[in-house]
């Protein structure tokens, strides 16, 4: 019964598997986006309000704090930080950058299925966590009005995105607060936790070993 009610956790995530071919996105440097038929039902959500300069990028924010310090000095954030701490990602997401964070509250970590972020966590998965959190990230700044429908390249492959009047949804997740100014990047805090589908097949392959015995 455990097996089934993992498996059953798992696809309620929603995670695309199934993502196509990215190209490049003119003028931010390392991004990719292409049109997609991808289709992911939008969620309602609160996006910052954009301040937009003639040339259509959002200027940054005047801020000192890196991405990590500023996701520290938040209380939606502390699992993320927690698992960047575990993965040795904190010298790379408080470097030079810039870097495009989708992060996951502490709301959304909560809804892994149940043992599969103390197994992230665990020391000796510490390639897994990496992989995990590297889906999340993108090489540039890319604020919420540079965004559209199609695919975005992380650091550990690409992401679908669908833009429309409801808001942004990355995957099977919302953006739930976009535009998180930090000094060397941005932020668009999102619900739930992006899983790449290797990681997901691994982590059903452990965990449902873990609960068979």
């Amino acid at each position: 019964m455990a097996i089934i009610k993992f498996t059953s956790s798992l696809q309620k995530l929603g995670v695309l598997t199934s993502l196509i071919g990215a190209s490049s996105l003119i003028g931010v440097p390392a991004i990719a986006l292409t049109e997609s038929s991808s289709e992911v039902t939008p969620v309602q959500n609160n996006l910052v309000a954009n301040q937009h300069t003639d040339n259509g990028y959002q200027e940054a924010a005047s801020t000192d704090a890196n991405i990590v310090e500023l996701a520290s000095s938040k209380d939606s954030f502390n699992t993320l930080v927690e698992a960047v701490e575990a993965a040795e990602l904190t010298d790379t997401l408080s470097g030079e950058g810039p870097y495009t964070v989708f992060a996951p509250t502490d709301e959304a970590f909560a809804q892994l299925p149940e043992g599969a972020l103390e197994f992230l966590l665990q020391p000796e998965n510490q390639d897994v966590l990496q992989r995990v959190l590297q889906y999340h990230v993108v090489s540039g700044a890319v604020t919420s009005d540079q965004l559209s429908t199609g695919e975005i390249e992380t650091l550990n492959g690409a992401v679908a995105v669908q833009v429309d009047d409801n808001g942004v949804i990355v995957n099977d997740s919302s953006v739930i607060e976009a535009d998180i100014e930090a000094s060397n990047g941005v932020i668009h805090a999102v619900n739930r936790v992006l899983l790449p589908p290797d990681v997901q097949e691994d982590l059903e392959a452990q965990l449902s070993s873990q609960y068979s015995e």
